[in-house]
């Protein structure tokens, strides 16, 4: 089978302080927890995670699978959104996978056999202020598969699958429901036991042979009790537990952290284990290359370190839970289907032109250079993902936006060329002329049910700016 040829992971930057979600209903917790910016959501974040992951790889995917439990759109697939933005080819085909947590541990299966990019992405909640609101978290996490330059060959898999009530939600509720999770965790531990002596014995391995293992699901008492047992069974190292205190359970992105967490860690040549328990259980072996240690790009705990404190009252905005004053101003009219038809290149690829005569780099593609006036004489050039630097901005405390004031600047890209583009995750009192900024695609809004696509810019750390 195909192996990883490159991989990333996105994790926003706002965290929710867990302790002032449980003060809501009168209890306690510790830690926070990642959540999605008001406009972030799970086509986004894959976006965010599959773009680094196809630059660490060589050559296209045959195909994307998207998985998630909160789809930004039903009746309409939403992997093809995350298509239009990486910019490619369309003979690539574009999946979506899902609702179920399991849906992650599907999406590798099904990356892994056609040679395709598996994008896992999740943004989970709860009622407000109980145990899932606490203890979810959103990300998202990218593997690309092929067969040349391989990080980590795919060794063996094997899943179970088993009938049994243990989380539960139907279309239009806000949170899960669960079982009482000793019941949960009794069932999972059998069907652990089962697929890992299933994708041992497909290897022809012993657990002794095991260097890493990696345990993710829904049910967090039956994953600790797992991973102990199996750290215990194989003598192996790099439990990744611990990112249930740092991110949150990221439903079926979660499967994709661990597996990324592993591979951050891991040396060449060394056999990893990852198990998904969800509805059943998928095992997965991996073996790592020679190549990893060189390929990698910025890791997940990485990562984390750049965030932003969020409060809770903005967060119950940011999610629907709360209803805002509008803003005093019309409503926005919805986005036009033909329009967007015409400009999916630049709308979603952020695709401009580089005029052959002058030289010229210009956003998005036009027809006529504003410089030399040559018709017609363009190479296509991409700003998606690049950075730029301020060179000037405002704050708008009157213009529409979900959450105000609108900070809005004039960039000069790094590829060259000048755009005014939206500001994000930003703090509009810190925001200067000079300043090192990073394209990042986000939606701008949603009207009359249609989720208006395009890319905005964010502040990058020092770290990311010298890299």
């Amino acid at each position: 089978m195909p192996g990883i040829t490159g991989y990333a992971t996105y994790v926003p930057c706002y965290r929710l302080d867990r302790g002032e979600a449980a003060a809501a209903v009168g209890e306690k917790a510790k830690g926070a927890r990642a959540v999605a910016g008001y406009d972030e959501d799970t086509t986004s974040m894959a976006v965010e995670a599959v773009r680094p992951a196809l630059l660490m790889a060589t050559g296209s995917p045959d195909a994307v699978w998207f998985a998630t439990t909160d789809p930004a759109y039903v009746d309409k697939t939403n992997a093809t959104t995350v298509h239009a933005a990486l910019g490619l080819p369309g003979s690539v085909g574009a999946f979506d996978l899902g609702a179920s947590v399991r849906s992650g541990a599907a999406a590798l299966l099904a990356a892994a056999k056609t040679s395709g990019v598996a994008a896992l992405s999740d943004i989970r909640g709860g009622l407000a202020g109980g145990a899932d609101e606490r203890t979810s978290g959103d990300a998202a996490a990218a593997f690309v598969f092929g067969d040349t330059d391989v990080v980590a060959e795919l060794v063996a898999t094997a899943s179970v699958s088993e009938e049994f009530l243990d989380r539960w939600r139907i279309p239009g509720e806000t949170g899960s429901r669960t079982w009482e999770e000793r019941f949960g965790e009794g069932e999972y531990v059998k069907l652990a036991d089962h697929a890992v002596a299933d994708v041992l014995k497909a290897a022809n391995l012993a657990p002794g042979d095991v260097d890493a293992v990696g345990v993710a699901g829904p049910n967090l008492r039956a994953v600790k009790v797992v991973a102990g047992s199996l750290a215990k069974q194989t003598g192996a190292t790099g439990d990744s537990t611990d990112l249930l205190d740092l991110v949150g359970n990221a439903g079926a992105a979660h499967v994709g952290l661990v597996l990324a967490d592993l591979l951050d860690k891991a040396g060449p040549n060394q056999l990893l284990l990852l198990l998904s328990l969800a509805d059943g259980a998928d095992a997965f072996l991996f073996r790592t290359t020679e190549r990893l240690p060189g390929a990698r790009g910025t890791s997940l705990r990485d990562g984390l370190a750049a965030t932003r404190p969020l409060l809770y009252p903005t967060y119950l905005l940011w999610r629907g839970l709360l209803d805002r004053e509008p803003p005093r101003r019309p409503d926005p009219v919805r986005p036009s289907a033909p329009y967007a038809g015409r400009n999916a290149d630049y709308k979603f690829a952020f695709s401009g032109g580089t005029c052959r005569a002058c030289g010229t780099i210009q956003f998005p593609l036009p027809r006529v250079c504003l410089r030399c006036r040559a018709v017609d004489q363009f190479d296509p050039i991409s700003g998606a993902g690049l950075k730029a630097t301020i060179v000037t901005y405002t704050v708008d405390r009157l213009a529409f936006s979900p959450s105000p004031p609108l900070v809005c600047a004039v960039l000069d890209l790094e590829v060259g060329g000048r755009v005014q583009i939206e500001l994000t995750d930003v703090d509009p009192a810190a925001v200067k002329v000079g300043q090192v900024v990073q394209l990042t695609f986000r939606r701008l809004l949603t009207m009359e049910g249609i989720h208006n696509y395009f890319w905005k810019a964010r502040p990058v750390s020092t770290a990311e700016v010298s890299a």
